[in-house]
């Protein structure tokens, strides 16, 4: 056989389909065919996952054999692997496993196998799971935690230990090799005795799937934990504390990944308290976890509350540190510069930090994209920002290449996503927001892999032969259900942006429902002004929109030219972040044509638009679908429609009274008050079924 091809079992009646609850994944079942697995004589729990997920998925020639190898190759790096038809070659057991899952994904897909080496663009690729104690997850919109409950949170279970298995078998088939376990919001609690024991429980679960365990910790810990008096990380009394709690951890987890750390941030506890320098206190961790091949993870999500421009705070405070950190110290750094909005300018941050190694930071969980509500798949959101051009070392140096070693020579490369795994039966509220967990694997491993092939791979893998009438042909399945609801993806971001913050509006979004609807007007008595939309839209008579420009914020100013020219004129400002950058009047003339008044009604009214279309798409797709996801899609689209509706008006009717302009002909008339909007704020949210594992 030239090449290993998925044969399309499409032909035929399909007997004995039952309801799907989403529950496998992308990893659904199929019959296996028998294949002999050659691998190493050695007693390893890597290796036998590997040899176990060939002989239960092997979809290829009845009879063959695969070899497994363990060798040596300059031209692997980290845990990459060269695969054939007959082999897997790696230089690590873990880069064995992930060559077998390439091969399973590849002849479950219908892709040609071609000899070669396929390397990870990061390092270290990981989840961040903003999982508390209490079993509660912070932005989580798919039920607790899979870690930690309220109720008897130090009994193991063997239901938990299944589920462990289950998740980290889901990270694992896509590259992800590690996991942050509780929120960056940290409880002192996740360093006590009793939950390290319950950390090691979850490190033996996940380990037989290369994942490794992280932990984020709270800056203040010696204090609330460990009972001193300061936590200043330059006094010995601190250091030894931490030094002390590093050994207990790695003696119950030797091989623990390092610590995350949230500080100086939000209200949260860091070395500005004690007049000491980020770096002071990243430094300070990572002395402590080097002895064991640790990690510090220091986050710069930071500011303060200032009147001045909240989107200038990291890069000003990080740039001047570059340099002066240790070498396992990796600045994880936001996508863009404010706060994972629907659509940002990639941070300057990235490519600004020159002698620093600097990870991405993407939120999987939809915190401004409609939480388990709204279909987005945000792999296009994604691949915006790594190929994004910095131009810090010259044309070429995109986000990707910044962090992931090409143009910066850096000890290590990670990225990290915000995870949105719950208790759900489906593991993240919506059935299409398993593709997001997914698709931050896949480029997490390869930072090119394009957004369409991703969507592809995930329907297919996801709801290949899940219909709930008899099978249809290949070419009916690719033409009415891929085709088409591929198209539905790579669009559903993009139309959250048009119906809720578009042409670089950001952050208008209402907090009384934790960011879930419109609000425009949201600003309570005595909140801090950056807490607010109206900080960020800035509507008055006279225009909306920030200014950054020069004789603004100057934030222009923190991008390498050409961009910081091109941001700074109204002329050459792209479009999508025309209003990030600058207030503009409300008959401002567009590059269309139209004035900027018109152009953000019909941009609202163009999201409308298309989420009905999705709907139409999606009941098309019904023949193709087995009825119960068919169900629950179809539902959260309907309620999504109505949110856009709700959207739209609000923020017309809102900036309307600014702009004194009319609504365009062409735009559907509003079918809500702005007073009702606001007394109401946010659309009723449906219920949550327990749909529970």
């Amino acid at each position: 056989m030239k090449n290993i091809l998925l044969s399309f079992c499409f032909l035929g009646t399909v007997s004995g389909l039952r309801a799907e609850d989403g529950h496998q994944l992308w990893l659904r079942p199929h019959a296996a065919t028998p294949v002999t697995v050659v691998a190493p004589a050695k007693n390893s729990v890597l290796l036998a996952t590997a040899r176990q997920e060939l002989q239960q998925g092997w979809q290829g020639r009845a009879g063959a054999t695969v070899t497994l190898a363990l060798k040596k190759d300059k031209a692997i790096r980290y845990d990459g692997f060269r695969l054939s038809t007959q082999s897997v070659q790696a230089n690590t057991e873990r880069g064995i496993l992930y060559g077998v899952y390439e091969l399973l994904r590849r002849q479950q897909t219908g892709q040609a196998l071609a000899d070669g080496i396929s390397n990870p663009s990061y390092e270290h690729r990981l989840l961040n799971h903003w999982d508390n104690p209490d079993g509660s997850v912070e932005r989580g919109y798919a039920g607790q935690s899979i870690f930690w409950r309220k109720d008897s949170a130090l009994v193991v279970t063997k239901r938990d230990q299944k589920l462990w298995q289950e998740y980290a078998r889901a990270n694992a088939s896509i590259g992800i090799n590690g996991s942050v376990l509780n929120n960056v919001n940290a409880s002192p609690l996740i360093l006590s005795a009793e939950y390290l024991g319950r950390v090691k429980a979850i490190a033996d679960a996940l380990r037989p799937y290369g994942v490794k365990t992280y932990l984020s910790v709270k800056f203040s810990s010696p204090v609330l934990l460990g009972g001193l008096k300061t936590a200043d990380p330059l006094d010995p009394a601190v250091i030894k504390w931490w030094q002390s709690k590093a050994k207990e951890i790695y003696q119950q987890v030797p091989d623990f990944g390092g610590f995350l750390v949230k500080a100086s941030s939000e209200g949260q506890p860091g070395p500005q308290d004690y007049g000491r320098t980020h770096a002071d206190g990243a430094n300070m961790l990572a002395d402590v976890v080097r002895p064991y091949g640790g990690l510090v993870m220091w986050r710069a999500f930071v500011y303060s509350p200032s009147d001045k421009d909240r989107a200038k705070q990291a890069y000003n405070e990080f740039v001047p540190l570059d340099g002066k950190f240790r070498d396992n110290v990796i600045v994880q750094v936001k996508n863009g510069p404010v706060d994972f909005q629907p659509r940002e300018p990639f941070s300057p941050l990235f490519g600004a930090l020159k002698k620093t190694a600097v990870m991405p930071e993407f939120q999987i969980t939809q915190e401004y994209l409609g939480h388990e509500i709204d279909l987005a798949y945000l792999a296009p959101m994604w691949e915006e920002c790594l190929q994004s051009d910095t131009y810090q070392a010259g044309p070429g140096s995109t986000v990707a290449r910044c962090t992931d070693g090409s143009v910066y020579r850096q000890a290590h490369s990670a990225m990290a996503g915000v995870s949105n795994v719950g208790l759900d039966t489906n593991w993240t509220g919506h059935d299409f927001a398993q593709a997001n967990w997914y698709a931050f694997g896949r480029l997490a491993w390869n930072s090119s892999t394009k957004s369409a092939q991703i969507a592809e791979e995930w329907l297919k893998l996801t709801f290949q032969n899940a219909a709930a009438q008899p099978a249809a042909s290949a070419a009916d399945w690719n033409a009415k259900f891929l085709t088409p609801v591929t198209q539905l993806m790579l669009a559903s971001r993009e139309a959250i942006v048009d119906y809720s913050m578009p042409m670089g509006l950001h952050h208008i979004m209402s907090a009384t429902h934790g960011h879930y609807g419109p609000g425009p007007w949201w600003g309570p008595p005595g909140m801090r002004a950056d807490w607010t939309p109206p900080y960020y839209h800035q509507a008055a008579a006279n225009g909306v929109g920030f200014d950054r420009t020069k004789t603004g914020s100057d934030a222009v100013s923190q991008y390498h030219e050409p961009l910081a020219s091109q941001f700074n004129d109204p002329a050459t400002c792209p479009d999508q972040y025309l209003l990030w950058f600058h207030h503009l009047p409300w008959d401002f003339k567009m590059k269309s044509g139209r004035t900027l008044w018109d152009e953000l009604a019909l941009h609202y009214d163009r999201g409308v638009q298309q989420v009905r279309q999705f709907q139409r798409t999606w009941d098309q797709a019904q023949p193709y679908v087995d009825a119960e996801r068919f169900g629950a899609v179809q539902n959260k689209l309907r309620t999504q429609s109505g949110n856009a509706v709700m959207w739209k008006d609000a923020c017309l009717l809102y900036f309307q009274q600014f702009s004194r302009m009319p609504i365009p002909a062409a735009v559907e008339p509003p079918m809500h008050t702005l007073e009702a909007l606001i007394i109401y704020d946010t659309p009723p949210r449906p219920p949550r079924p327990a749909r529970q594992p």
